[in-house]
């Protein structure tokens, strides 16, 4: 019973520690966390952090005052002893940052933790891109965690209607060519939420739509814009915005089935491709692939798949069916992504001392996966291939020593046996009682094999 408790920490958390003995039953504490309100929002563990409706307005913000900070540098009147200019956007970034992964850290749901970050890593917005970094943790918070244990279609139209979602994919722009913003100003369609809604959210390009049907969802996607405070009309605690004068008039066919204008046309293409059967398909794939391993069975993605559909998209149908075939699956058969690891340590061994603020951000970073900046919109990659990388691996041991000498004073031998517990290797102990020194003794462990697994 104490391996399968370990494995359930391990495979579904973020490993065992202090604040997270193994359970006494796994399958129950593995079920207990798939319903219900997220823990978080429900403890109100980020009340004090800024919607994406305020987030727009600090951007807005953000943008007169660049722009008064040129006017005054080009007229020779701006201070030459310091920048002129300041964004407060990028301090709501790291502040959402941080109690996130505070939470993380923390929190005695991991399994229902894991699920949040999974989701955002599916319906990824990247800081790298617009002017997303204030809006990428409200998207977490309102987009994301409200429904992980709902159905698939509530959380695709809650993302696709985000303002980081809209902004990071250009919707703003989209204007439909025949409406009346469009015929005044000559702009006309950006697709790129309209494919990647398709493409990389749902359906997938193994339900064999066409370049037509691509453009036909971004005209049903025209108009769906953002609007700060000071213009009002927008969703007050997102700050979404429906434009009937950018929208693309007249119906739409999207894989063979019409859709009406307006709005609610959008909303039930949506729901449309979040309950075809390649998007549960792809959904199964995703969680199999996160959970069980980087070419999980074809019999689990089956099985996951129709869970999803015989329930209609229910998550935590789905979710239910996981924790059996994850519990059955061979052990250690993941290797951790950089976040991942990042909060398996701070949960093994949580510090005397927190970490200085930004130092978990520049050890993501370091680590190769900084924290809501993928590269693209397809997410950061899930298998080993991308992260087993010996230059990724040899800064798992530099970060490994470097967090090992924040713990002063610690058993290295006690944190092996609630990290792992059963799991441990015979020779990583050896090794850890042979070492220097209990810093060395603990960077051996944070650099194990099964500590580097899940």
């Amino acid at each position: 019973m104490e391996q399968l408790a370990m494995h359930a920490l391990v495979r579904f958390g973020y490993g065992g520690g202090p604040q997270t003995p193994p359970p006494a039953d796994a399958p129950a504490w593995l079920h207990a966390q798939i319903t219900g309100p997220d823990p978080a929002l429900a403890a109100g563990a980020f009340a004090s952090l800024p919607t994406g409706q305020a987030a727009l307005d600090v951007l807005r913000e953000d943008a007169m005052l660049r722009r008064q900070a040129l006017a005054a540098q080009a007229a020779g009147t701006a201070p030459a002893a310091k920048p002129a200019f300041k964004p407060r956007s990028h301090q709501l970034y790291l502040d959402d940052a941080l109690a996130q992964i505070d939470f993380a850290a923390t929190t005695d749901a991991p399994f229902r933790e894991r699920l949040v970050w999974f989701w955002a890593n599916h319906f990824s917005v990247s800081i790298l891109q617009g002017n997303t970094a204030p809006l990428v943790g409200p998207f977490i918070r309102e987009a994301i965690r409200p429904h992980v244990s709902g159905h698939f279609a509530e959380m695709v139209l809650a993302v696709e209607r985000h303002p980081a979602m809209l902004l990071y994919l250009d919707n703003q722009q989209s204007i439909g060519p025949n409406s009346p913003a469009g015929q005044r100003s000559g702009k006309g369609l950006n697709e790129n939420l309209g494919r990647e809604c398709m493409e990389l959210h749902t359906v997938g390009l193994e339900a064999g739509y066409s370049q037509a049907d691509v453009t036909s969802m971004a005209k049903l996607l025209t108009g769906w814009s953002v609007a700060t405070t000071a213009e009002g009309g927008g969703d007050e605690l997102t700050g979404y915005k429906f434009r009937p004068n950018a929208h693309e008039p007249g119906p739409q066919i999207v894989m063979g089935q019409h859709f009406p204008e307006g709005e609610e046309g959008g909303i039930a293409a949506l729901r449309f491709l979040a309950t075809y059967h390649t998007a549960y398909h792809r959904i199964a794939t995703g969680l199999a692939t996160h959970f069980i391993s980087d070419n999980p069975p074809p019999q689990a993605v089956a099985a996951l798949t129709q869970s999803l559909a015989r329930s209609g998209g229910h998550l935590p149908s789905a979710y239910a069916t996981l924790i059996g075939l994850g519990l059955q699956a061979p052990k250690l058969a993941k290797v951790k992504t950089p976040f991942d690891y990042t909060i398996s340590l701070l949960r093994a061994a949580p510090p005397p001392q927190p970490p200085r603020p930004g130092a978990v951000l520049y050890m993501l970073a370091q680590l190769g996966q900084p924290l809501w900046a993928a590269p693209l919109p397809n997410g950061w990659p899930d298998n080993a291939g991308a992260w087993a990388d010996p230059d990724l691996m040899l800064g798992r041991v530099d970060a490994a020593y470097t967090y090992a000498g924040l713990l002063a004073g610690a058993n290295p031998q006690a944190i092996a046996a609630t990290a792992l517990g059963g799991l441990q290797k015979p020779a990583t102990g050896q090794a850890m009682a042979q070492a220097g020194s209990p810093r060395e003794a603990l960077a051996m462990l944070f650099t194990s094999p099964e500590f580097l697994r899940r």
